[in-house]
């Protein structure tokens, strides 16, 4: 391929920013709506994770895209399902008694949100420059956080002090805005020679390979366990009440400002894992969400602790986000790479959602302080199991010692 037909790393930033701002509407101001039109914060949390768990079947139609249509035809495909489903929702009543419809389409949302991400990986897989892909990998992280930010935090915004038709109109012409970088990037055209069978069948060779390897195996039960899952960031905006929070406040910190310190919390992370490994960087990213949400828990409920722990802890979530990728990059080898790295980025979005949904229900059986605790609990219990697992890997020497600095 000629130089000139390369894409550049920043147009990613871009292609990824429609998928966040639809993810930071759902995760972010949703909850905060359904809590003050009734919603209790467990039914606010079911349909929060229920949207969520469509990153855990992206792999089931990761081999689609690949050998069907051009990836710029699906990434269209799923801009369309996607603004539509979120302008959907904002024109759907937020009643206890329509739960089951806001749930239908939040998960619709999200799965084509799915969609646009799949096509995103193809050109960062075939047009970007070998040289470059490490900027193109920052830049994709960078889009997402910042647009779950802009779709959280001025979401939130516009429906407060407008309505939610707005900010749903708003938020979707954004996202529509955006995505015309598309079309500065040459297209792909879908792998003819291949069909759905040989490809899933290729992958279950290789999955089922993978597995038989000790610390792959150990990896995928790692990013399955509830270590720094960043569940409570999904409910910061619902609970923002108990530390006496207003809504201004609270689409600032969970919107904006949490997509950039995130951002920056993915590049920390970057420098940890180089430095000391990547088991330093996952389970202390993974203490440090956990200690931030224990002290939360201990701490005067007050504006001023709200905006510090959810900052500090948007921060956690940036280390092991950079952490995450790291240790599914080293899992995976280097055959079948792209629908590897989706299947086990699929069982990593797990945690969330059962997290997202025991957080709920432990915040309407006891409260916030309650919540946060058990969380913290379950996060440090689980960090020091996989420590003595971790320990007992390297003695045998089934971890390789330029993986681990430990």
């Amino acid at each position: 391929m000629h130089s000139k037909q390369y894409t550049n790393p920043f147009f990613i930033f871009f292609l990824t920013l429609p998928t966040g701002i639809s993810q930071g509407f759902v995760t972010v101001a949703l909850p905060y709506l359904l809590t003050q039109n009734g919603f209790p914060v467990a039914e606010a949390a079911a349909i929060i994770a229920i949207g969520f768990s469509a990153n855990l079947w992206r792999f089931l139609w990761g081999p689609v895209v690949d050998i069907s249509l051009s990836l710029k035809k699906w990434f269209w495909i799923g801009l369309l399902v996607c603004t539509a489903s979120l302008l959907l929702l904002c024109f759907t009543p937020f009643n206890v008694k329509g739960k089951l419809l806001l749930t239908i389409i939040v998960f619709a949302s999200q799965v084509a949100g799915t969609f646009m991400l799949l096509p995103v990986n193809g050109f960062m897989a075939k047009c970007i420059e070998e040289n470059k892909k490490g900027k193109a990998s920052g830049w994709y992280q960078a889009g997402s956080l910042v647009g779950v930010g802009l779709g959280g935090g001025a979401g939130l915004w516009l429906a407060t002090h407008y309505t939610v038709v707005i900010a749903g109109i708003v938020l979707c012409a954004a996202s529509v805005v955006f995505a015309l970088v598309i079309l500065l990037i040459k297209d792909v055209p879908h792998e003819k020679e291949k069909t759905l069978f040989h490809e899933i069948a290729g992958m279950g060779k290789d999955v089922f390979a993978m597995i038989k390897v000790p610390v792959a195996l150990f990896v995928i039960i790692l990013i399955m366990m509830p270590i720094g899952t960043g569940a409570a960031a999904n409910l910061w905006s619902a609970i923002a009440q108990d530390w006496k929070t207003g809504a201004d406040t609270v689409a600032l910190v969970t919107g904006i400002l949490s997509g950039l310190i995130s951002a920056a919390g993915c590049i920390a992370g970057g420098f940890i894992i180089d430095r000391w490994g990547n088991w330093v960087a996952y389970l202390g990213s993974g203490t440090l969400c956990a200690l931030v949400t224990f002290i939360m828990a201990i701490m005067p409920f007050q504006p001023a602790v709200y905006i510090a722990g959810v900052l500090t802890y948007t921060f956690g979530i940036g280390l092991i986000n950079a952490a995450f990728t790291s240790v599914i990059l080293f899992a995976i080898g280097k055959k079948h790479v792209a629908t590897k790295y989706s299947l086990l980025a699929s069982l990593g979005n797990l945690p969330v959602v059962y997290m997202t949904a025991f957080d709920g229900w432990a915040h309407d059986k006891y409260n916030s302080k309650y919540m946060l605790m058990l969380e913290a609990i379950t996060g440090i219990l689980f960090v020091i199991i996989f420590i003595i697992i971790l320990r007992q890997m390297m003695r045998k020497k089934l971890v390789p010692a330029t993986v681990v600095h430990v």
